[in-house]
């Protein structure tokens, strides 16, 4: 695994499509809230984001799984589902989750790899993955690992980090960066965090087997001068505006995309299958879940279920 790094690595990339074992950011044990979110200035980012969500998100279904879900600083805009399953890869992220939430039994926490969910076929109803993206370096094979769990004519509501926004267009053409905004490939500007090109990004998705239905271009102020100056909520609804004339264009950073799964509907077997082998015959056992055909114990730590596969080094026996 790979932990967020300082160093600067800038280069426009092709990424793989299929690697059996995905370099994966780390945040376990870090502060992330506290450094990015609490008193850090985004809370027009944050609101921007949760005004386009509200309106990309079907009203009320029965599963919602939120991919990255950290600490869970969206999961209130879930109320209407009947379960929600909070997928991230960090375990101290959804311990904090966890105590957020409480113990509403309709939210289930679950430390996993997104390459690699413990989730059955055709599951979810909703599937939502929100600063996710960015850090992936197998777009195709977290694409397919989602396609397997979503329900056919079922929505994948995910946001990716624009390459072609309106600032990197302009440094361009000033020839203030070296970087081409309009080169389709992926812009790696430090290790594990990517820039992408709206082009190949909905290449990406058709690929997968989705076809988008609605679009939404947001956080067009993330300035910090203008954020200084201007109230977050203002700001936020200016964006929300913005957000639907926009997505014609996509200048703005960040790009939230509405798609369906193309496949057949046809019924989910359960909640949870075992990341290493894939069956689906679980039971309980001490603090854990173990899976019947090939014996792996998943612990459950303070009711967070860790499956994640490959097992982290940290954990590993």
């Amino acid at each position: 695994m790979i932990a967020a790094t300082n160093f600067f690595h800038h280069s426009e990339v092709d990424l793989p499509n299929h690697h059996p074992h995905p370099n994966i950011i780390d945040y376990e044990g870090g502060s992330y809230k506290q450094d990015f979110w609490d008193g850090q200035g985004r809370e027009f980012e944050d609101l921007a984001e949760r005004y386009a969500l509200q309106k990309l998100l079907p009203p009320r279904g029965r599963v919602l799984i939120e991919l990255g879900a950290g600490f869970g600083r969206l999961a209130n805009l879930y109320k209407h589902y009947d379960k929600v399953i909070l997928i991230d890869y960090s375990l101290s992220l959804l311990l904090q989750a966890k105590e957020q939430l409480g113990n509403d039994p309709k939210h289930q926490f679950v430390a996993a790899n997104i390459y690699n969910t413990p989730l059955v076929d055709n599951l979810a109803d909703v599937i939502v993955m929100i600063r996710v993206a960015h850090h992936l370096e197998s777009i195709d094979l977290a694409l397919q690992e989602i396609a397997r769990v979503l329900q056919g004519r079922r929505t994948f509501i995910f946001e990716y980090a624009n390459k072609r926004n309106a600032k990197a267009i302009a440094r361009f053409l000033l020839r203030k960066q070296r970087w081409n905004p309009f080169d389709r490939s992926p812009y790696e500007f430090v290790p594990l965090n990517f820039d992408f090109h709206p082009s190949w990004m909905t290449e990406r998705l058709q690929a997968a087997g989705f076809t988008i239905r609605d679009e939404r271009a947001i956080s067009h102020f993330r300035l910090p001068a203008v954020k200084r100056r201007v109230n977050a909520d203002l700001l936020a609804r200016l964006d929300s505006a913005l957000s639907r004339p926009d997505s014609l264009f996509k200048l703005s950073p960040s790009i939230l995309v509405k798609s369906t799964s193309n496949k057949a509907v046809l019924p989910a077997k359960g909640v949870f299958q075992c990341p290493h082998c894939g069956n689906s015959t679980l039971k309980d056992a001490k603090n854990a879940i173990r899976c019947i055909n090939c014996g792996q114990n998943w612990p459950i730590i303070e009711g967070v279920i860790d499956f994640r596969y490959p097992r982290p080094a940290s954990v590993r026996s």
